[in-house]
């Protein structure tokens, strides 16, 4: 789960991370007021989960709170990158003397957890690891270890930090890492960490995201959820239990096992290049699937608008094919005139042959039967382009 910046301030306030004022607001009245309380020049920033908001003109400074009324109207309700701006955050202004860049985040590929620091800061980390990658210092963390006070020390040095903040961004990287550990994250980004021209060192703007698997652990973490700007069929999934990602695409998957999923996701795509379409979600069913299940994941998929076909491709192993059949006829049951889709089934493996004969005798208009999933993907893409 990605947070927006007010909630990334806001936790990183409650870890002892130095952060600035702040309050979000949703109307220019509130923002109006939210400047009031804090006093002086505020700046009023897009609350977007997606970059570039300053070049789009949601970044906007304001000399006092009629002033940041003004900004927030002009933000509130603008298009940044096809994200609508519901709510702009209020920030006390910073005298900047320097920015610079600090993150944590998991890397999976090494098995281990990495920090980047950079005096290079302000801009994307992207641009300076390609422009100036000698201003960008990457350490890996054990995470058996993690960062002692002696290692934050050898961070900061290999980012070329100047030596009067060393100490400073040293304990701002201590704090990082408590709240790293503490909230099950996988990302924690202070891009800019400024100096002040006082001398102190404060997080500007932070990027965080948690692991939505620790959320068990983590009852308030469901109070940082955006409900009204989640996808309505990726919050019935979640509310049904299914792995389910919406994505740009007109062939539906329903798969048993995420390996299984990923590889017709690859296959629909490949064969749908021939008629223009691409895949429209990712739905595992899981491996010890009941009809339920299979019925549940159907009916979201067929709820998507953008669906024009169905591609359900099972191997049985824990799920037994006949289990899935009596599901897609349960589905198609339950949908009954709500169901004009066409739907292509790929089943192979444990009782299949019962599978088969199931989905055969119930003889749907909408339900193909193919032996491959290569075949069975290419009907799928082509009946999405008819």
């Amino acid at each position: 789960m990605d947070l927006y910046e007010y909630q990334a301030r806001d936790l990183f306030e409650s870890h002892g991370v130095p952060v600035l004022g702040g309050a979000v607001a949703t109307t220019p009245d509130e923002a109006e007021k939210a400047a009031a309380k804090i006093g002086g020049r505020v700046v009023v920033k897009a609350q977007v989960k997606v970059g570039g908001r300053g070049k789009a003109g949601g970044v906007k400074l304001a000399e006092d709170a009629a002033d940041a009324r003004v900004k927030a109207e002009a933000i509130l309700g603008m298009d940044i990158k096809g994200h609508t701006v519901h709510q702009v955050m209020i920030a006390e202004a910073a005298p900047i003397e320097a920015e610079y860049y600090l993150a944590i985040l998991l890397d999976r590929a090494n098995r281990n957890f990495l920090v980047m620091a950079s005096v290079a800061g302000g801009m994307e980390i992207e641009e300076v690891a390609h422009t100036s990658p000698e201003k960008l210092a990457r350490v890996g963390i054990d995470p058996n270890k993690g960062i002692s006070a002696a290692t934050a020390q050898e961070i900061v040095a290999k980012g070329q930090f100047p030596a009067d903040i060393a100490p400073q961004v040293e304990a701002v990287l201590l704090k990082l890492w408590d709240a790293f550990v503490a909230e099950d994250a996988t990302l924690m980004e202070i891009n800019p960490l400024v100096k002040t021209q006082d001398g102190k060192v404060v997080a500007l703007d932070g990027k965080v995201t948690l692991d939505d698997n620790a959320g068990f652990r983590h009852p308030t973490h469901e109070d940082l959820v955006d409900h009204a700007a989640a996808n309505p069929l990726e919050a019935l999934a979640k509310e049904k239990g299914l792995n389910y990602v919406k994505l740009e695409g007109e062939v539906g998957i329903i798969g048993n096992g995420a390996g299984l999923v990923m590889s017709t996701l690859d296959v629909v795509a490949y064969a749908g290049e021939k008629y223009g379409v691409k895949p429209a979600n990712f739905l595992d069913i899981g491996g010890g699937a009941s009809s339920e299940v299979m019925a549940n994941g159907l009916s979201i998929i067929l709820g998507d608008p953008d669906v024009r076909s169905v591609f359900v491709n099972v191997f049985g192993g824990i799920t037994a094919c006949d289990a899935v059949a009596n599901g897609i006829v349960a589905a198609l049951a339950i949908l009954g005139d709500k169901a004009t889709k066409p739907i292509v089934v790929r089943l192979d493996g444990n009782n299949v042959l019962e599978g088969r004969r199931i989905l055969n005798e119930a003889a749907h208009p909408l339900v193909t039967q193919l032996d491959t999933m290569d075949g069975a993907a290419a009907r799928a893409a082509e009946l999405a382009a008819k």
